[in-house]
C-alpha cells in the first residue's frame, strides 16, 4: 500500500456529489455501524459548516461530519435529526473516517477547524462517542470520557460495546497537541 504526501492532503467543504464516496468509505471503514446516505445528506443540509471531505490527489480519502446539537444528548445512528436544536451547547462530532492509506495527522485537522468554528459560533464544547478503541486518539485531541449514566448507556448500545462518550470543554486550556 502506498501512502500520500501528508502535504498533498487537504480537507474541504463537502457536497452533494460527494455522497457516493463518502457512503462507501462509511461503508468501509464501519462495517457494523451502518448509515444511510440520506441521513448524511441530511447532516450536509442542516450543517455544511460542519461537513468537510478530505482531499488525496484529487480523490476523496475521508470525511467530517459535525453539526450543533445538546450535551449528553446522543443523535440516533443512523436516524434523522429533523432539525438543529437552537438551544445547542455543543459541536457534535458525528464521525470522521479516513482510509488508511491517509492517516497520519489529517484528524486533528479536522477537529482544530470545528473547534474553531464552534468558538465562532460561541459553542464551548465539542462532543463525541468514540467507537472501535478510538478512545486514546480522541483524548490526545483533548476529549474526557463522560461517565454514562443509565439514558446515556442505552443510548451507546447501538454504536456498539467500546462506545464511550466524550467532551472536550473549549473553555480550558488545550492539551491537544501533547
Amino acid at each position: 500500500m502506498r501512502r500520500t504526501d501528508m502535504s498533498k492532503l487537504h480537507w474541504r467543504p463537502a457536497h452533494a456529489s460527494d455522497l457516493p464516496a463518502i457512503g462507501a468509505i462509511a461503508a468501509r471503514i464501519h462495517p457494523g455501524l451502518p448509515e444511510r446516505l440520506e441521513v448524511f445528506a441530511e447532516k450536509m443540509r442542516l450543517y455544511p459548516d460542519g461537513c468537510r471531505v478530505l482531499i488525496a490527489d484529487d480523490e476523496i480519502a475521508g470525511y467530517g461530519l459535525s453539526h450543533p446539537w445538546r450535551r449528553h444528548r446522543i443523535p440516533p445512528l443512523d436516524g434523522f435529526l429533523e432539525r438543529l436544536p437552537d438551544d445547542a451547547d455543543c459541536l457534535y462530532v458525528h464521525d470522521v473516517a479516513v482510509l488508511p492509506d491517509h492517516r497520519g495527522g489529517v484528524a486533528r485537522a479536522y477537529v482544530e477547524t470545528i473547534e474553531n468554528l464552534a468558538r465562532a459560533s460561541g459553542i464551548a464544547a465539542l462532543a463525541l462517542v468514540s467507537v472501535y478503541a478510538t478512545r486514546p486518539l480522541w483524548e490526545r485531541f483533548g476529549f474526557r470520557p463522560v461517565t454514562a449514566d443509565a439514558e446515556l448507556r442505552a443510548k451507546l448500545e447501538s454504536y456498539g460495546a467500546s462506545a464511550t462518550y466524550m467532551l472536550r470543554d473549549l473553555t480550558e486550556p488545550s492539551s491537544a497537541g501533547t
